[in-house]
């Protein structure tokens, strides 16, 4: 990548090909300059400009614009600045620094949640060039939801590795391990790491292939999965606090209350996120088949083109994928499904479902005599 003097700086917090390509197709106007986002904070962001930190405000028109924004194939509308973006800025007299413009990001991470009747699209991250998946060897391990986090991360077309920690915990990591990967396939990374913190150099180690100068990555996982402990070791001046996890059901605590970026001596950047309580897939019931790339590909050689892989004869689906792995298809196209209905259709079925126990409740009584 052949970047210009001027833009050296901003190579070195995570500068790639797209948004080079940007800036030399339409340099910032005089008076704004290109940072990236490092914080997002209640009233405000942190910039950096690739030699030092800034604290900055965002023009509301900005956020107006973001909040309203609807990305192409979203049903969802909602767009906000994330920690990684790329953003045009500029001082008013007074020395304030505010946020202008925000360059297209190259890929977002986003999740979807319900606030109250509404539904919401997040955006966790935005230009990375790989996703950490965390989580721990201990009893929170559940392949099942690293299957959708998988998902999450591929859908954004972005590449993953999956880091096992606590591997000091655990008594069989050799068949966790082997579960994991058969879970996310040969084509994606696991790694097992111990949680203590003074294991940085060995995480360091094992991470080196992705931790070039430029590159960004990003740490995903539930609370307690051993996030802040890791970015520590890859960060040791990280300011990333780390906590225990509660007793009964060995969840973690929120030590990360902010998504962060941090520079790590090898020149890459990582950014700490928050432990997801929830994760709602951002997208359609059509977007996930094809994120379901074995059962797209056997869908092709069944006996009806709208078959759902369910009770329908012919099915090649049923036949060549597993049943826990279809059985996790039908749960997140349900949900997509969900996610597409208004607020009436959804009070529609849900009278329909009432009706139908009433309906069976009645007749278990009758039949009960």
């Amino acid at each position: 990548m052949n970047i210009p003097e001027t833009l050296a700086p901003l190579h070195r917090i995570g500068l790639q090909d797209h948004e080079l390509s940007i800036l030399k197709h339409d340099p910032p106007p005089p008076g704004l300059v290109t940072m990236r986002v490092i914080e997002v904070q209640r009233d405000g962001v942190v910039l950096h400009d690739g030699n030092a930190e800034h604290e900055a405000q965002v023009l509301p028109a900005l956020w107006r614009t973001l909040a309203t924004a609807q990305a192409p194939g979203q049903l969802v509308p909602g767009d906000s600045l994330a920690v990684g973006d790329w953003v045009l800025s500029g001082r008013e007299p007074d020395g304030s620094l505010w946020v202008r413009q925000r360059l297209p990001p190259r890929n977002q991470i986003a999740r979807r949640h319900r606030d109250e009747s509404l539904l919401v699209r997040q955006v966790l991250v935005s230009n990375v060039d790989r996703v950490l998946i965390a989580m721990g060897l201990d009893s929170d391990f559940s392949t099942t939801r690293l299957e959708r986090y998988l998902l999450l991360v591929q859908m954004a077309g972005v590449a993953a590795a999956v880091v096992l920690t606590k591997a000091d915990l655990c008594p069989d990591v050799e068949s966790r391990v082997a579960r994991a990967q058969a879970v996310v396939g040969d084509d994606v990374p696991v790694l097992a790491l111990d949680s203590l913190a003074e294991a940085g150099a060995l995480a360091r180690a094992a991470l080196a292939p992705w931790l070039s100068p430029g590159q960004t990555l990003v740490l995903l996982g539930a609370s307690g999965a051993g996030k802040s402990t890791l970015t520590n070791a890859l960060v040791p001046s990280a300011p990333a606090g780390t906590g225990a996890v509660r007793d009964g059901d060995r969840r973690g605590r929120h030590t990360t209350t902010v998504r962060t970026m941090h520079l790590t001596p090898e020149g890459a950047c990582i950014i700490d996120t928050p432990g997801l309580r929830t994760l709602r897939l951002d997208t359609d019931p059509q977007a996930l088949e094809r994120g379901f790339g074995d059962v797209a590909q056997l869908a092709a050689a069944c006996r009806f083109r709208d078959c759902r892989h369910q009770g329908e004869p012919g099915c090649a689906v049923r036949d060549g994928v597993g049943e826990q792995r279809l059985k996790s298809f039908h749960k997140l196209v349900r949900e997509a499904e969900r996610d597409e209905q208004t607020v009436l259709e959804r009070k529609t079925e849900r009278g329909r479902w009432k009706a139908t126990g009433r309906a069976v409740r009645a007749w278990m009584k009758e039949k009960r005599g």
